[in-house]
């Protein structure tokens, strides 16, 4: 997803997408643990998702815009 279409999102959509990705990360983690992982490459993109959705949203709680 890119930084455009997140800044777009309400901070309800973020929050859910968060939610979403971070559910994801668990699932990659299980399967990582259980050696069954089809994308390890999966875990940095969805580690930078989390982060940027994070950022995006401490810049819409605080009024600011980065960049």
């Amino acid at each position: 997803m890119k930084v455009k279409e997140i800044r777009d999102l309400t901070i309800e959509e973020l929050s859910n997408k968060e939610q979403e990705l971070r559910k994801e990360y668990f699932n990659l983690r299980f399967q990582l643990a259980s050696g069954r992982i089809e994308s390890p490459a999966r875990f940095t993109q969805v580690r930078k998702e989390i982060a940027k959705i994070k950022t995006i949203m401490r810049e819409k709680e605080t009024g600011h815009k980065a960049g």
